[in-house]
Order: C-alpha cells, then sequence, then structure tokens
C-alpha cells in the first residue's frame, strides 16, 4: 500500500470511527461505548504517525508531526477520546489535503512527462517502420505524421511544416517551419506529414531534458522551506511549555490538551512547499523551467540583472535591417531574386536571406549557372535575369555608386552591419543591410524587469566596445562590459553578486561559467546551447526575452504568498493557543478550528498557480 492510500485510508477509518461513535452516544444503543469506538479509530492514526516519526528520526530528521502525536496520546490518556478522533481526522485529513494540493500543483509538471514521446517512424529503403524513440540513431530519417508529436530533435526536410510548440515554449500558436529549420522533440505537428532527419538521440533531445528538470523541480527543496522546517521544530518545545504552563497555572490538564491540539503548524508544514511547487507549475506552463524550487526563490530576490549581448539582448544572427531599393525597384522583388540565388550559396548570410524571404511569403525559383566567389559573393541566373549579389568590389568592381545608394552607405558607414550589393543585368538594383538587430521586446521586457524592482542592468560580452555602445543607446542599462572572455565574464558576475543578489542571462556556450557563477543562471534554451542550459538555474524556452520578467514576477509573487500563509498560518494558531491556554476553547473545537486553519493555508498557497493581477495586465 503506497503512503497516498495509506493516508486515505486512515481519513476514512477516523472519520466512520467518529461518526458511529457519535451515533452510539446519541442513542445510547450498542454493544460498546462511544468512548471505545472513538479510542479505537483513534489508535491506527497514532501507530503509523509512531511509526514514520521513528523511521524519520533513525535517519537524523526530526518533524514537527510530533505535535499531533503527544495531543493524541495525551488526549487518549486524559480520557478525551472524542478530542483525540477530532486530531486524528484533522492530521490524516491534513495529510490527504497535502497530497491533494501537491497533486494540483504538479499537474502541469506532470502534464509533461506524460505526454513525452514513445514511437517514430523511421524511413527506409523497405519503408516506414514504427519504432520506440530510444532506438533512433543520429541522421535517421523519419516520418511525422499529422497530429503526431516530434519524437526526438531535428531537422527539417520539407518545404514546410506547421507545429504547435505551446508545450516546450509556450508560444500559444503555431509556428511555421521551413526547410532546413531545428526542430525540438515533443513539439506537435499542426499540418500535413513532414519528413525530418534526427540530429540527437532521445536522451539527448530537447523533451528528455524538460523532463528531467521537471523531475528536479520536484524533488528539490528552497531555502526558504528548509528554513520552514527548522523554524518548525522551535514549535515542539515551545508548545510543550505554553501547555505546561497552562496546566500548572489552572491546575486543568485539559487546558493543556487544548493547546497541543491547536499547535499543529500545519501552514509550516504545507504553505511553503505546495506555493513552491505551484510557482514552478506556473511558470513550466509559461515556457519557463526552473530547476527546482531553489531556483525560483533565488530568482525571487535578484536585485541586479547581467546580460550577454548577442542571441540575448540581440536576435543573435545577421538579420535584415533595410532594402535600399533604386528608383521603380520593387524592395520585395528584389529580395525575392537575391534569395532564389542565394539557395545555392553556402555563405552564412544565405540562410538569413532565404528566411527573410520566406517570412514575407515570397516564391523563390530555382537558379542556374551559379559561380560563388569566396568572401566576396556570387553571380547566377534567375528567371533568365543575369544576377550579382556581394561585395561593392563584386558588384561594381571600380564604378561609383549611383546617387539613391549614397544615403544608405552613409548612414551605416560606421556601424557593425554587413552590406549586400544587388545588380540585375549588369545594372544595382538594390542593396541589402543585415545585422544583429535588437530583439523587438527588448525594450519592454527591461522595463518590466525595473518595474519588478531589478535595480541595477548591465551589458556583458565579448564584442568590441563600438558595437556594444551602439546597442546600449537604444536601451536603458546602467553598465556596459565589453570585449569580455569567458574568465571575464565570470569576475564581472562575481563582482556584482558581491553587491547584491545577481542574475545572469545568456545563450551561448561561452556564456555557461558566467552562468554558473550567477546566484540565478538564466538561459535563453530556444536554440539549444547545451552547455549554457545545463549551467544555468532557469531556461526560456520561448526565443523571446519577455519570459525572463515573467520569471521575476511569478518567482516574487510565490514568495510573497508562502510567506503570507505562513505568517497568517501561525499568527492564527498562536492566537488559537493562547485562547486555549485561557480556557476560551475545548480540544474538540480547537481540532476543528486548526482543520479551518490548514485549509485556509493550503488554499491561499494554491494561488501560486494562477496569475497576479501584473501579470494579467
Amino acid at each position: 500500500m503506497n503512503e497516498s492510500v495509506l493516508r486515505r485510508t486512515l481519513l476514512v477509518i477516523a472519520i466512520l470511527g467518529l461518526a458511529f461513535g457519535v451515533g452510539v452516544w446519541r442513542t445510547g444503543l450498542g454493544p460498546i461505548e462511544a468512548d471505545t469506538i472513538w479510542m479505537t479509530a483513534t489508535l491506527p492514526v497514532v501507530a503509523v504517525l509512531a511509526i514514520s516519526i521513528l523511521r524519520d528520526f533513525w535517519i537524523g530528521r526530526f518533524g514537527v508531526d510530533a505535535i499531533a502525536l503527544v495531543s493524541m496520546s495525551a488526549a487518549l490518556l486524559l480520557d478525551q477520546p472524542l478530542a483525540a478522533v477530532v486530531v486524528a481526522i484533522m492530521y490524516a485529513g491534513g495529510t490527504v489535503l497535502e497530497d491533494f494540493a501537491r497533486g494540483r500543483a504538479e499537474r502541469n509538471l506532470k502534464a509533461l512527462t506524460d505526454r513525452s514521446p514513445r514511437v517514430a517512424h523511421r524511413k527506409s529503403t523497405q519503408g516506414t517502420d514504427t519504432i520506440f524513440v530510444d532506438q533512433v540513431a543520429v541522421g535517421d530519417e523519419l516520418l511525422v505524421r499529422a497530429g503526431e508529436l516530434l519524437p526526438v530533435d531535428g531537422i527539417l526536410l520539407d518545404a514546410l511544416a506547421s507545429l504547435d510548440e505551446s508545450a516546450v515554449t509556450g508560444e500559444p500558436l503555431p509556428e511555421r517551419r521551413h526547410a532546413g529549420d531545428t526542430l525540438r522533440s515533443g513539439t506537435l505537428n499542426a499540418g500535413e506529414s513532414f519528413s525530418m532527419r534526427a540530429s540527437a538521440l532521445a536522451e539527448q533531445s530537447t523533451y528528455a531534458a524538460i523532463v528531467r528538470m521537471v523531475a528536479a523541480a520536484q524533488t528539490a527543496k528552497a531555502p526558504f522551506i528548509r528554513m520552514a522546517d527548522r523554524f518548525a521544530l522551535f514549535l515542539l518545545p515551545a508548545t510543550l511549555l505554553v501547555a505546561g504552563t497552562a496546566w500548572y497555572v489552572s491546575g486543568d490538564p485539559i487546558r493543556a490538551l487544548a493547546v497541543l491540539v491547536v499547535a499543529t503548524p500545519c501552514p509550516l508544514i504545507l504553505a511553503a512547499p505546495v506555493a513552491f511547487i505551484g510557482g514552478v507549475s506556473r511558470s513550466a506552463r509559461g515556457g519557463i523551467l526552473m530547476k527546482g524550487s531553489a531556483a525560483l526563490e533565488a530568482l525571487a530576490q535578484v536585485r541586479t540583472a547581467i546580460f550577454d549581448k548577442t542571441g540575448t539582448l540581440t536576435i543573435g544572427g545577421a538579420e535584415l535591417i533595410e532594402i535600399d531599393a533604386a528608383p521603380r525597384r520593387d524592395p520585395d522583388e528584389l529580395l525575392r531574386l537575391l534569395a532564389s540565388l542565394e539557395q545555392a550559396s553556402h555563405h552564412v548570410l544565405a540562410d538569413s536571406i532565404v528566411r527573410a524571404a520566406r517570412a514575407r511569403h515570397l516564391l523563390l525559383s530555382h537558379p542556374c549557372d551559379v559561380r560563388e566567389y569566396r568572401g566576396a559573393g556570387l553571380k547566377g541566373q534567375v528567371e533568365n535575369v543575369s544576377i550579382a549579389a556581394g561585395s561593392r568590389a563584386l558588384v561594381l568592381a571600380d564604378k561609383p555608386l549611383p546617387g539613391w545608394a549614397k544615403s544608405g552607405e552613409d548612414r551605416y558607414r560606421d556601424e557593425p552591419v554587413l552590406r549586400v550589393l544587388l545588380a540585375l543585368d549588369g545594372r544595382l538594383a538594390g542593396v541589402f543591410t543585415f545585422g544583429d538587430a535588437l530583439r523587438v521586446d527588448a525594450r519592454d521586457a527591461l522595463g518590466n524587469l525595473r518595474s519588478a524592482g531589478i535595480m541595477r542592468m548591465v551589458m556583458l560580452t565579448g564584442d568590441d566596445g563600438v558595437a556594444a555602445k551602439h546597442l546600449s543607446a537604444l536601451i536603458d542599462l546602467n553598465a556596459i562590459v565589453a570585449d569580455a572572455t569567458p574568465a571575464e565574464k565570470v569576475a564581472a558576475v562575481e563582482a556584482e553578486k558581491a553587491l547584491a543578489p545577481t542574475m545572469m542571462v545568456g545563450d551561448g556556450i561561452n556564456d555557461a561559467p558566467a552562468l554558473a557563477a550567477a546566484t540565478v543562471g538564466v538561459a535563453m534554451g530556444a536554440r539549444g546551447a547545451t552547455a549554457s542550459s545545463e549551467a544555468a538555474d532557469v531556461i526560456v524556452l520561448a526565443d523571446r526575452l519577455q519570459p525572463v520578467a515573467d520569471a521575476i514576477r511569478i518567482a516574487q509573487r510565490t514568495r510573497t504568498i508562502a510567506l503570507q500563509s505562513i505568517i497568517a498560518g501561525l499568527a492564527l494558531s498562536a492566537v488559537a493557543m493562547a485562547a486555549a491556554a485561557m480556557g476560551q476553547i475545548t480540544p474538540v473545537a480547537g481540532a476543528l478550528l486548526q482543520e479551518g486553519i490548514d485549509v485556509a493555508v493550503i488554499l491561499n498557497a494554491l494561488r501560486t498557480l494562477g496569475e497576479g493581477h501584473r501579470e494579467r495586465a
């Protein structure tokens, strides 16, 4: 019999014992007295609790459940079996309530593990075989049917796929992916069947990492929870002292029993774990993975935020910034012709160009007679048009820039950008500017972090100072550290951490040491940088910066609710203890009152599963 079933069984026994005893007491009928029935219903709870306490004591733990054991034992010794059975119901009901609350808080986390991919469809010369996901090898070509989960990480082979990534990233709408795009396990095929090539084994894929982190989140204890456990231990001697004093002053042992009954520290036992598990669960629902309650608590206390530049504050690649088109030329048509030609290129810009064209839903043509000039560009034919694309030397040779292109040249003269010239049939038709652009949500995200209490923001980058200063002019930062090696990044993080709890946000392999050195490391995990994700305490699965601010809000709200539950619960218990010591509360009434306090505390702790007012705003 597992613990959850045992707890429910004890609760049923205690409730039935109370009910039968009340029936016998009111009618005066029955072969045995009501007191005997109540005592019999209490003894199984006392026995199980005593064994549990001894087992914990044997491994070096001593919990405050001992107060419940003392109160039930005292009630039986003082010939108060009705009070004893009510306390038994209170204790057994509290444990069942805790199981329910934990189950509710862990529901979103459990949903992630329950939907793990189980099988894959591997293509071969003989057809398609259905295999278990752990049999997939890197390089296997897989078929993903409509409505199926992607079994492993991979590369899309077909031209287009529509994926529901909500379970992994929290993004509510399906995402369109194109040939060559990276796909992540655990996402759902929301369109037609497509083919992909496995790039990782099942246990090394995105979804397996999520499952591992969920397991860690469910078992790790936050320092706050451990502190609550330690504080609760002081309650036992304090309770015995108050109970003994009440007995000594009044000469009535029933007063001492009433004090013991209302002193069970369920607000400490239940509130903190339930609240923190709820916060971790709420974060997971938004595509933010916390590696346990300790990460959540640490995040709630952060006052300094350090950001890597490339891939964190910026998009992290050469993105199309602007198109300067010749008079009477359509920029979209120029982009379509350039992207058509770039399909034959292996240059780092080629993917960005093709992706930009597809984002505008432009129909590409097949290039022919393509010749690539290493480091300079390429030439070829598209739809019988002769095209040259690349550097000024390749496209214009010694010819001067036409007047319409000079303003753009002056505008980007000292900027960290790449300029691609495009000539059609020997005439310059357009100039494309590419650069590492600021994320669309960066300004709003940093503003939200400020309003959440982050006092200092620093950009920490290995890029040169010119690029860093250019970016810092666009956003609200307190300091910039440029040209930093990984070792210098760690030193900068350590220096900030000495002044205030510090969060480091990064995405690259070179950020991993700094992430590990920070009070809280936050990895932008959308691009699958394994080293940074494993070094981090928090992983943002969406390719956006706003979830970092959301994570801070969730962490702060979770910690506040946990504190509210503990302080309010203990305050109510203290008032009840004082009233019991003065003879104002009987043991039975005290047990019922304490049960009400427990229910209120747990319901308040479960608020961490929902959205706060600021999140809704």
